[in-house]
C-alpha cells in the first residue's frame, strides 16, 4: 500500500473517528440490531435491514480508517526546513493579482481538506500550482472559474 501524508493534526482527527467508531458507533449498531431481532420475523423487518446497513458502513469506515493510519506518513509542519518552498503542511499566503485579496492556505492530506478551514488537499489544482515555489513567486492556478493568478507573500510551516 503507498504512504498516506497526513499532517500531524489529520492523524489525530482520523484516530478520533476511529475511536468513535469502534467505542460508540458499534455499540449502539449492535444495540440496533438486538432491538430489532426482538421484533419477531426478520424477513420482513426494516428496522433490522438498516441496522445491518449501518453496521456494514461502521465496520467499513473501521476498516478504511484503520489501512489510511497503518499507512500514514505523518508530517508535522513545525519540523520541515524546506529553505521556503512550499511542500506539504506548508501554509502559504496568497495574493490574487486580479482582486488584491489575501488569503492562506494549508496544504494537507486529502482526508483532511476542508476549505472552510482553508486546508487545501494535495491533489487540488491551487496546491499542485503551488509546490515547489517560494515566496515572491507567481502562480497561475486552473479554476473552475477560469485562470488566477496569485502571489506567494509568505510560505510558513506552523
Amino acid at each position: 500500500m503507498t504512504s498516506v501524508p497526513l499532517t500531524k493534526y489529520g492523524a489525530e482527527l482520523l484516530k478520533e473517528e476511529l475511536h468513535q467508531l469502534k467505542t460508540k458507533e458499534r455499540r449502539i449498531v449492535i444495540d440496533a440490531i438486538a432491538e430489532a431481532r426482538s421484533h419477531g420475523d426478520l424477513s420482513e423487518n426494516a428496522e433490522y435491514d438498516a441496522a445491518k446497513e449501518r453496521q456494514a458502513f461502521v465496520e467499513g469506515r473501521i476498516a478504511e480508517l484503520e489501512g489510511k493510519l497503518s499507512a500514514a506518513q505523518i508530517i508535522d509542519p513545525t519540523t520541515l526546513d524546506a529553505e521556503g518552498r512550499v511542500v506539504f503542511a506548508a501554509t502559504v499566503d496568497l495574493e490574487d493579482l486580479e482582486t488584491g485579496d489575501n488569503v492562506s492556505y494549508q496544504i494537507v492530506g486529502t482526508d483532511e481538506a476542508d476549505i472552510k478551514l482553508n486546508k487545501v488537499s494535495v491533489t487540488s489544482p491551487i496546491a499542485r500550482a503551488l509546490i515547489g515555489k517560494s515566496a515572491g513567486d507567481v502562480v497561475e492556478v486552473q479554476a473552475p472559474a477560469g485562470p488566477r493568478e496569485y502571489e506567494i507573500l509568505e510560505v510558513r510551516y506552523v
